[in-house]
């Protein structure tokens, strides 16, 4: 049976269109969610998307946070359903308590669009296993509040835990405390991710297709519960 791969839409999503051709691409059935409806439709799993959500007002992710679809998608994300927050959506799971930390303005105040090198740290997530902890990657990053914050016991047990997903390479774009990319929760089951993955999941739009496996990843975490 196809597992089923929802993608939420707010008001300022702008990559949730590219976040269902890389479910599709994976190989699942891609489920487009309305940030209204509280109803998850029975997906398997859930992507929140980049984006502005709300135009970013208040603060990124701040009120996307409290959008009915959140209500149910972090009640599931907490009984072990595997949720993937993107740029915008990473800020939404660090709103939505789902992930510690913040994502603040970038340190030199200026919007920031490249491709980026990362280092996969933790390839034991629903959303990595199909990465080679260590294994080096190259996707796409986009972002004017990309700076992952947090208090030093925070990032101290991050780093113990091993809960740092991805860590970029070469300068640091955005001023992230430690280079942290993106972590995950004590699960696994959650992950939030500053550059974007579905922007490199097919060689005609590129760079790379070295984005794919968060998407697959997560399929054979599904096929194993």
């Amino acid at each position: 049976m196809t597992a089923r791969i929802g993608v939420v839409t707010f008001p300022g999503s702008l990559d949730d269109g590219d976040a269902l051709r890389a479910v599709r691409l994976a190989g699942a059935e891609p489920v487009a969610l309305w940030h209204r409806d509280r109803d998850l439709q029975q997906v398997d799993a859930v992507v929140l998307p980049g984006g502005f959500s709300y135009g970013d007002y208040l603060r990124c992710g701040a009120i996307a946070r409290f959008s009915p679809v959140m209500e149910t998608v972090v009640a599931q994300a907490k009984s072990g359903m595997p949720v993937l927050g993107i740029c915008n959506g990473f800020q939404v799971l660090c709103e939505s308590h789902l992930l510690p930390g913040a994502l603040t303005r970038n340190d030199h105040l200026h919007f920031v669009c490249r491709d980026q090198r990362l280092r996969i740290e933790n390839a034991e997530t629903a959303w990595t296993s199909d990465y080679a902890a260590g294994q080096e990657i190259t996707v796409p990053l986009k972002n004017g509040e990309g700076g992952y914050v947090a208090d030093e016991r925070t990032l101290d047990e991050l780093e113990a835990q091993g809960r740092v997903v991805a860590r970029y390479l070469g300068s640091n774009p955005n001023g992230s405390r430690r280079g942290i990319a993106g972590i995950t929760n004590a699960a696994g089951n959650v992950v939030g991710l500053m550059p974007h993955p579905e922007h490199a999941v097919e060689a005609l739009t590129g760079p790379t297709t070295e984005g794919l496996p968060f998407f697959t990843s997560v399929l054979k975490q599904l096929v194993n519960v």
